[in-house]
């Protein structure tokens, strides 16, 4: 017998956001600097996509998505890389926008699992990112 034949969808919608990311972390286990982007709701969650923002001029840097099943996230088996994507190095202008990067996630979080993210390499003016997901 097949079960859950019947799809659920988010009810509450959220936009979420850590502190600007500026300081390199090369540790790939989730540990060290880190910077919480979301933590699912009671009921679970599904994050559609991140939205990567340069807040100013920068290098170019990994960043990396990390799941995290709700315990500390400075213990390396608690967390695991999801995925990670190559921001370009950005330049500061009035007259043109910095670049964007979105990196689809389609994933289904348990409750009380977290997001977190780490750059690979320090910038200087720091990047912003938002989780845009939802609580079932």
């Amino acid at each position: 017998m097949a079960a859950n034949t019947i799809p659920i969808f988010p009810l509450t919608p959220k936009i979420s956001w850590g502190t600007s990311l500026a300081t390199a972390n090369t540790a790939k286990d989730g540990t060290g600097t880190v910077v919480l982007l979301a933590t699912a709701g009671a009921n679970g969650s599904r994050v559609d996509f991140l939205r990567v923002r340069a807040l100013g001029t920068n290098v170019a840097t990994a960043l990396r998505i990390f799941v995290n099943n709700g315990a500390d996230p400075t213990v390396a088996a608690n967390n695991v890389l999801f995925t990670e994507a190559t921001i370009a190095a950005t330049t500061l202008s009035e007259v043109a926008a910095l670049a964007e990067t979105q990196i689809a996630m389609d994933l289904a979080l348990p409750a009380g699992y977290r997001l977190y993210a780490t750059i690979g390499t320090t910038v200087a003016a720091g990047l912003m990112v938002s989780a845009v997901f939802g609580d079932y």
